[in-house]
Order: structure tokens, then C-alpha cells, then sequence
């Protein structure tokens, strides 16, 4: 595959040894932060507890962008507690690519991973997700995203769904999404991407490293609570993606509708819920796909500084 990339966002003639002397993978941990005053704490928590045997978290790098609330300030007071949180402000909120590509300049450590302010990680996330780089073909790694909503209601059931077909496909064609980490093999990534993880896959691929999805790495999430936040989220993340496969010729896995419907037919679920809600799951799937494909095709509607879906951050 041939991908078009601005020369100036990769640097392939970097490959650092990343391990310490004990032959340790290290890496340096990034968590973007926007109003994450309800979350961060829990956050911070988790990585720190973190059990890393057979890895070593050099730095935790929190980038506040443009927070009205308490968010750094309790940053501040983890850094405190532990030298390793380390808070960079960002006055002005430029999107999250903008407080990645801050990160970036900010750390020198061989193996970077990017930690969603509002996902809580199961305590032996960080070294699942790192140990594939022992093989130096592997350039980016995933982690396996979990929702928390209750299954019950339409939306929980929505949200579970969404996440299990995305377990299903990137066990067979790795898509990695909010718990990431990658080799220091590019400079930057394009500020203005909605899809920041995603954006990162065709820096890595493109110079020949592997993707590796870990489902033993667990990210604990919340999805949307309404279908109007629901359409609002997958419509910027499509929008997203097809600007992606627009501008560079990459897909990802999950935007393949067949390999979507194949995964369907491969893990049905014998019960009224799931023959009922699944079709009219579908119908809102289908529906933030047209809407991100004219964002992105014809309203040329900017997306990477986006409006925060409420209810996935009452963790």
C-alpha cells in the first residue's frame, strides 16, 4: 500500500532502543485533558497503580487545554504526591491533535501511549499493551475498550455492541482506539484530524511497522446515554475517518461495512433484544455514516475541536 503522507510528519530514520537496562520496554504516558475535573483523579489513579514488572513508565504527561474547571489543579496535586504526573497547560483548547503533537515535543521516550482523561485502565493495561514492542516490527499497539453502561436500556445495548464488533474485527484487522501506544517514528501528526489514534495508524504502517491490537490491555469506558449524543459522536468519528482515507488512501478496519455485517453473521445472539435493537442500531450506524460523509465530502465541517458528548464522561 502507497500512502500519502506529508514528508514532514514522519522521521523513519529514527528507531531508539526502547528498552532500560533490565531490558524493560519504556514509555512515556500522555493523557489529554479538556474539563476532566470529574475524571482525571480517577484517571491518574489507575495509572499509577499501574503493575509494571516487565515495563517502566517513565513520565505521566497530562496536557490541559483551555480548562474553566479544576482539572489542573488536581493534576497539580498528583504531582505532588508523584514526580512522575507532570502537567503542561494549554491555554487555548486547539483540539486534541494540537495537545498530542504538545506531548510529543515534551517527551523523549522511545514508546509514547495516549490515555483518554475520562478511561479508567485495568492494572496490567500498561504492560500488555507494551510488551509486542519486544518485536522490533511492531510499531503501534491497542488496547480493548469496555464499556461501563449498563446493558439493560436501548443505549447500553448499543454502546456494548458497538465496542464488541470493534473487539470482533480488530482481532483480525487491528483498529486501535483509546488506549494506544506507538514507536517515536514521526514528528507530529496533522492538527486538524477528528481522529487522532487513527491518524497515527498510517504514520506507523506507512513505514512498514506492524499493528498490533491487545485485547489483554483493558480500557474501561462510557458511551453515549442518548442517541442524539450517540449520532453526534459517531458523526464526528466517521467524518473522520473518511477524511482520513480521502487525504492519505487509509482505512481503517471499522470502516469497512461488509467486514462490519460478515463479524454480525459470524457472533449472532439468539434473543429478542438483540434481533430487535440490532437493526435499528444499524439504521443510527448508517445514519452518523451519511452525516460524517458530508461533513467530510461536502460541508467541509470541521470537527477537530469537538463538542463534548456529556454522558460518556460519568465514569
Amino acid at each position: 500500500m502507497t500512502l500519502r503522507m506529508a514528508d514532514q510528519e514522519t522521521r523513519a530514520d529514527v528507531g531508539p532502543d526502547a528498552t532500560d537496562q533490565n531490558k524493560r520496554p519504556i514509555c512515556s504516558i500522555g493523557v489529554m485533558a479538556h474539563n476532566e475535573e470529574a475524571n482525571i483523579r480517577r484517571c491518574l489513579v489507575s495509572l499509577l497503580k499501574q503493575r509494571t514488572e516487565r515495563a517502566r513508565i517513565l513520565e505521566i504527561v497530562v496536557v490541559v487545554s483551555g480548562s474553566t474547571d479544576g482539572t489542573a489543579a488536581a493534576v497539580k496535586e498528583f504531582g505532588r504526591q508523584d514526580p512522575r504526573v507532570k502537567l503542561f497547560n494549554q491555554p487555548k483548547r486547539e483540539g486534541k491533535a494540537s495537545a498530542v503533537n504538545l506531548f510529543l515535543a515534551r517527551t523523549d521516550s522511545p514508546i509514547l501511549v495516549l490515555v483518554g482523561a475520562d478511561n479508567i485502565l485495568a492494572p496490567d493495561s500498561i504492560e500488555h499493551l507494551v510488551q509486542p514492542f519486544a518485536d522490533p516490527e511492531v510499531g503501534m499497539t491497542g488496547g480493548h475498550p469496555i464499556p461501563v453502561n449498563g446493558k439493560d436500556g436501548f443505549m447500553g445495548f448499543s454502546v456494548h455492541l458497538m465496542w464488541d464488533l470493534h473487539h470482533q474485527i480488530a482481532l483480525k484487522k487491528p483498529k486501535l482506539g483509546e488506549l494506544t501506544a506507538f514507536r517515536r517514528v514521526f514528528e507530529r501528526i496533522p492538527p486538524n484530524t477528528e481522529v487522532d489514534e487513527a491518524k497515527i495508524e498510517p504514520l506507523v504502517y506507512g513505514q512498514g511497522y506492524q499493528l498490533r491490537y491487545v485485547p489483554e490491555a483493558i480500557v474501561f469506558n462510557r458511551g453515549p446515554g442518548t442517541v442524539r449524543e450517540f449520532l453526534k459522536q459517531r458523526r464526528r468519528i466517521n467524518a473522520g475517518h473518511i477524511r482520513l482515507r480521502q487525504r492519505y488512501g487509509y482505512s481503517v478496519s471499522t470502516l469497512n461495512g461488509l467486514l462490519i455485517l460478515a463479524t454480525l453473521a459470524r457472533h449472532p445472539h439468539f434473543n429478542l433484544k438483540w434481533l430487535f435493537w440490532t437493526p435499528a442500531v444499524a439504521v443510527l450506524e448508517v445514519y452518523a455514516r451519511l452525516l460524517g460523509w458530508w461533513d467530510a465530502r461536502w460541508a467541509r465541517r470541521d470537527h477537530h475541536i469537538w463538542e463534548m458528548v456529556v454522558s460518556t464522561k460519568e465514569l
